[in-house]
């Protein structure tokens, strides 16, 4: 199963932000022990850089990046992909549409993202972190 973590996820992670941590952990170990496929788009590297600027040092940031990078995959996009999300007036915020089309190049089953509202009418299904983990709970249980 291929996922587009959103960068608010990955943040929950990286700063310990409670009460989100916990379950941004649990999805990024399922990406580690490969039993779903992770990809963050790759300008959320950048804007995770920029954000943990007040928290990090830089070669703090750098290896907190690296590591990520460890276990799940970045994809990027193309030009067309920006003019597809300028020109789309569905969403308000440039960068959420951008990791909607992100998702789209990967063909994702998910977003990952606790700001669901932020994906209106999205072809991909967009899940709060907590609800893919009882997603991922119920077909390991179906499996057994």
């Amino acid at each position: 199963m291929d996922i587009l973590i959103d960068t608010n996820v990955i943040l929950d992670h990286l700063c310990s932000r409670q009460p989100y941590s916990a379950n941004a952990e649990k999805i990024l170990r399922l990406c580690f022990q490969q039993d779903c496929k992770g990809y963050i788009a790759a300008h959320s590297i950048t804007n995770i850089f920029y954000i943990l600027r007040k928290q990090f040092s830089v070669n703090d940031r750098k290896r907190m990046l690296l590591d990520l990078c460890d276990f799940v995959d970045v994809v990027g996009i193309q030009k067309k992909q920006i003019i597809d999300a300028l020109n789309n007036d569905e969403f308000t915020d440039l960068e959420d549409r951008i990791q909607f089309e992100c998702a789209q190049i990967i063909n994702a089953h998910y977003i990952i993202t606790r700001n669901i509202a932020d994906f209106p009418n999205s072809s991909i299904s967009v899940i709060l972190p907590e609800d893919f983990l009882k997603l991922i709970e119920e077909q390991q249980k179906q499996a057994k």
